[in-house]
């Protein structure tokens, strides 16, 4: 099977470095390819090239691509019908009015884009929610339009961090500092991979059904618990494409487990083209 790899890690028959465009050179090794493994994340010109040209690619961005930010995210867990926080999207300041009403203070507002608990704020005010509108004509004067309003869930400080590569899940919380509404390690949250076992499987079950229909196979989803419900369902909070690697045990790790999941799934190719 001729293998080409996009991904600087990742070794394959045939290996390439993308520029700033498809050229020439890569149109002939994509059509000659019967696997192609691309970078986290991809060009979407590079991506959609990969997809016209060979009927196997990792990773699978279509969801990426269809459903960004997380407006768009809200629209694609809205239509895969699972649970989530109550949550509004909004394209623009001129499209919001005032709050909804099945919302109630504490709020969360979230800016469309953005990683690590950044642009991500607590909402306890209507003051407060007019300096996160203010920001937003700000951002919408650069050309970054989109922000989303939220439930605010009391999960106890911690949220759920399931890690999908290829066929397998990988799951920790993140626990966030004491007082502290972020749960993101980049702002102090620690791991804890041992934790409620039990709800960690019920993510890890309701996640593998969302894959299998949406085909994402290379991700990293944070859900949410609420606190003191013992039949808690897992809230879909958001999908991170681009992730980092601390809680897997870091880089030389991560790296070994993505080495695994793309293996796997080349085997799985052969099969098809056998």
């Amino acid at each position: 099977m001729n293998t080409l790899s996009y991904h600087l890690c990742i070794e394959a028959g045939h290996n390439r470095v993308f520029g700033k465009s498809l050229s020439e050179d890569d149109e002939k090794a994509l059509k000659a390819a019967d696997a192609v493994i691309l970078p986290q994340p991809s060009k979407e010109t590079l991506y959609l090239a990969a997809n016209r040209f060979c009927d196997h690619v990792f990773p699978n961005y279509d969801a990426y691509f269809a459903y960004p930010g997380k407006t768009g995210q809200h629209a694609l867990f809205k239509k895969m019908g699972v649970s989530y926080p109550v949550t509004f999207s909004f394209q623009s300041v001129s499209t919001f009015t005032s709050l909804p009403s099945s919302l109630t203070y504490p709020v969360v507002f979230k800016f469309s884009w953005g990683g690590e608990g950044s642009n991500v704020f607590l909402v306890n005010s209507p003051a407060d929610l007019q300096q996160c509108l203010d920001k937003a004509v700000i951002w919408e004067a650069r050309n970054k339009k989109g922000f989303v309003l939220q439930e605010y869930i009391d999960t106890g400080g911690r949220s759920l961090r399931v890690v999908v590569i290829g066929s397998s899940f990988y799951s920790y919380w993140r626990q966030a500092e004491k007082g502290s509404f972020y749960t993101n390690l980049a702002k102090g949250a620690v791991i804890n991979s041992s934790a409620f076992p039990d709800l960690q499987k019920r993510a890890r079950n309701s996640l593998f059904s969302f894959c299998q229909q949406t085909k994402i196979n290379l991700a990293g989803f944070d859900f949410l618990f609420r606190e003191n419900d013992p039949e808690a369902e897992p809230l879909f909070l958001e999908i991170n494409f681009c992730f980092r690697c601390r809680g897997l045990g870091g880089v030389d790790r991560y790296h070994l487990l993505l080495e695994q999941g793309i293996k796997n799934w080349l085997q799985d190719c052969r099969k098809k083209l056998k």
